[in-house]
């Protein structure tokens, strides 16, 4: 048997930019032993900016722009981290990240590009976006030439190269939007505009925009930005119903305050693109300055610098000997001309033509597909002979589901306690089989169950989110208040160090969510294992606890939580869910369940919360227990972005096969991506209540305000216990 390798460093990369994208395809393919991978970013998804124009142009979709790192966590083997860093505290080498424990590193590269310039200019905030970060920029845009109006002007401020290429999309896609004379501007405080290329790339770009009708606006700048137009310092006003800003590199604030050596406000870093202040810190694209080789601002040499970070991070981590980095001196420009056109320039030389944007968009889509496409490990060998049964258990499966995906199935369950005694004392009032047992204490009840959950990703804080908030559900499931909880947690082996901060963040995630829900942390329990593994025994109070039992008909049934949690882990899993479903997916799980219970146990006649048996298992609990039917409205059951488009792509749970085979002989519903939802295991899924038909549209009125989406999904009806969908 192999040993299971501790982890003993911790390496943190902050930000998403193309070099440390770069770094986690080439850790996928080749991880280091014993070494905790973090990257932390503010979204799921990084842009690839070399692509902006075209989508500004309308040649591309947004999610063609998008490097996927959820995807690329994944295949990295790293924890990823939504967040945005905003400090450094080097002497205890811990990354403030708002929201949760700051983040603590051993050796850390940055790479978070640039920011814009926004915060200067008057009014700007308010009336104006910035080319830089993309994310912003693109939604505006999208929605202007949705509908623009009639007429269109758009101010551009900054005539480099960026503004230049991104005035020819503009006016490119107004045209295509239906706007025949656009009135593009773009307004630069030098004489001379276009810097940084030759005067034949120049002359060039000029004549493309002359002929597009962009109007070149030199020697000024923007004074102030107000709804409607663009004052200059000149005095001129220039009508505006877009502004965007392109006027150049701006680092992030916070660099100021790590005491790194920076060179105009970027780290500066040496030939092996290490701080030059501090050597557990490195730094590459936007955000770096090379000391000994100083260069503009371009993503070129953040795809040129990634091999040579990845190799130094490596040496770093293992005591190995660092590689120099040697930047071109010059290097090619493919600057788009709006249409499938393009200029470029090297060494003062110009080209232009449609044959050169068929070449950049080729290096471009060729630099995409990388993500897109990601290699496949090979599995793991089998060892030879193997037991009779073990190549069939293991004959096609998919890797075990985490969360709830992971229980054993209803089944199995459901036939390992059927020789399980009843209570044998008078004080329990329930026995296994509601959502939490029922202990009688004098003229009040309390309620007590507990959840486990096999991790799904590698950041302990978010597990312990979502765990301690999907333990609270059978509580607040019985209308129960929580009061009290313990912890049972088994963390993976680990130096001393890296355990105690996987249980630090671990409990601190676990404390925030129980002292939330009015509950205290009394105790608990931890062990070493070969994974991470959180659980929660909880306890809660209650006059009159909800049962399953006593939906009637004519009962309405609301589920305050859309379904997919299953479906979009074990796509995630395979690395086949898009990063923007899986990160709405854990804001699902970590919604607490504690407001929707407090409006909807008032008139439940039953309840319950969706939890690893699916919708359609649960539900059948609730109509076992009363005697009734259901009628469900499938159009009308919410689900998760994406959920569906995955589920109909064959994308599930390794539990749903079970599930659907518990209820499958009272089910009748059409085939299709959102029956197969209904069986989907979920993790921190919402609550089903039946509710009285007459008090639903109130019910769902106030649900709705208090933030849930909740959804009246069908009717309880008379007859056997069966569950009808149309």
């Amino acid at each position: 048997m192999q040993p299971q390798i501790p982890l003993t460093r911790d390496l943190v990369l902050i930000g998403g930019g193309h070099a440390h994208a770069l770094v986690l395809l080439r850790w996928g393919m080749k991880p280091l032993p014993g070494t905790r991978l973090t990257v932390i970013d503010p979204n799921p998804t990084a842009p690839y900016t070399g692509m902006l124009p075209g989508l500004i142009a309308g040649h591309y979709a947004p999610e063609e722009l998008q490097i996927d790192l959820v995807r690329l966590a994944r295949h990295a083997g790293a924890r990823l981290i939504l967040g945005r860093a905003t400090g450094i505290d080097r002497a205890a080498r811990r990354i403030a990240v708002p929201g949760r424990p700051d983040v603590r590193y051993d050796l850390a590269s940055i790479d978070i590009g640039i920011t814009s310039d926004l915060p200067s200019l008057p009014g700007a905030a308010e009336h104006a976006v910035a080319a830089k970060p993309l994310g912003a920029y693109a939604v505006r845009w999208d929605a202007f030439v949705a509908a623009p109006p009639d007429p269109a002007p758009v101010v551009i401020l900054g005539a480099g190269l960026a503004g230049a290429e991104l005035a020819l999309a503009t006016a490119h896609r107004l045209r295509r939007a239906g706007i025949e004379r656009p009135e593009v501007s773009l307004v630069e405080q030098a004489a001379t505009p276009l810097a940084g290329v030759g005067a034949a790339t120049r002359r060039a770009l000029l004549r493309h925009m002359a002929r597009q009708g962009v109007e070149l606006i030199t020697g000024t700048t923007a004074a102030e930005v107000t709804e409607g137009a663009v004052r200059l310092s000149d005095g001129r006003v220039l009508p505006s119903a877009f502004t965007l800003t392109a006027t150049g590199a701006r680092p992030h604030p916070w660099l100021a305050q790590t005491g790194l050596e920076l060179t105009d406000g970027f780290i500066t870093v040496g030939p092996t693109l290490r701080s030059t202040t501090d050597p557990a810190i490195f730094a590459a694209g936007d955000c770096a300055h090379l000391a000994h080789a100083p260069r503009p601002k371009a993503g070129v040499f953040a795809v040129r610098e990634a091999p040579v970070l990845f190799r130094n991070l490596r040496a770093a981590l293992t005591g190995a000997r660092p590689r120099r980095y040697h930047p071109q001196r010059d290097y090619l420009k493919l600057v788009s001309t709006g249409g499938r056109g393009a200029v470029a320039d090297k060494w003062g030389r110009a080209l232009d033509g449609w044959l050169l944007w068929r070449w950049k968009d080729r290096i471009d889509r060729r630099f995409m597909r990388m993500f897109r496409h990601l290699p496949q490990m090979p599995p793991p060998h089998l060892p030879h002979p193997l037991t009779l049964g073990v190549a069939e258990e293991l004959s096609g499966s998919k890797p075990l589901c985490g969360g709830c995906g992971a229980k054993i199935g209803p089944g199995a369950l459901a036939a390992a306690l059927s020789g399980l005694p009843g209570p044998q004392r008078a004080d329990v009032l329930s026995g296994p089989g509601d959502d939490a047992a029922v202990i009688e204490l004098g003229s009040t009840r309390e309620v007590i169950t507990t959840d486990h959950l096999r991790a799904f990703c590698e950041d302990p804080y978010l597990m312990a989110r979502i765990a301690a908030t999907h333990a609270l559900g059978d509580i607040w499931a019985m209308g129960a208040a929580p009061r009290a909880a313990l912890v049972q947690v088994t963390v993976p082996r680990a130096s001393e160090r890296l355990q105690a901060d996987m249980m630090a963040e671990l409990m601190a995630a676990a404390s925030a969510v129980f002292r939330a829900a009015g509950a205290d942390i009394v105790g608990g329990h931890s062990s070493i294992g070969a994974e991470l593994t959180i659980g929660f025994t909880v306890t809660g109070l209650a006059e009159r606890p909800i049962s399953k039992a006593g939906a009637q008909p004519g009962d309405a049934l609301i589920l305050t939580k859309p379904l997919g949690t299953g479906t979009v882990l074990a796509a995630e899993m395979a690395r086949a869910a898009p990063g923007d479903a899986v990160a709405a997916a854990w804001a699902s799980m970590i919604r607490p369940l504690g407001p929707a219970a407090a409006i909807l146990a008032p008139e439940a006649h039953a309840m319950t919360d969706v939890t690893g048996f699916g919708l359609a298992g649960h539900l059948l609990e609730i109509l076992e227990a009363s005697g009734a039917a259901v009628e469900i409205d499938l159009d009308a059951v919410p689900c998760l972005p994406g959920a569906e488009a995955l589920a109909a792509a064959g994308e599930a749970s390794t539990l749903a096969p079970a599930n659907l085979a518990a209820v499958a002989p009272q089910l009748s519903v059409p085939e299709g991506p959102k029956a197969a939802l209904l069986v989907d295991p979920q993790t921190g899924g919402g609550l089903l209540a039946a509710v009285p038909g007459a008090a639903a549209e109130g019910l769902l009125t106030q649900l709705r305000a208090a933030g849930e989406e909740a959804a009246i999904i069908g009717r309880v009806v008379a007859g056997t216990p069966h569950i009808a969908a149309a």
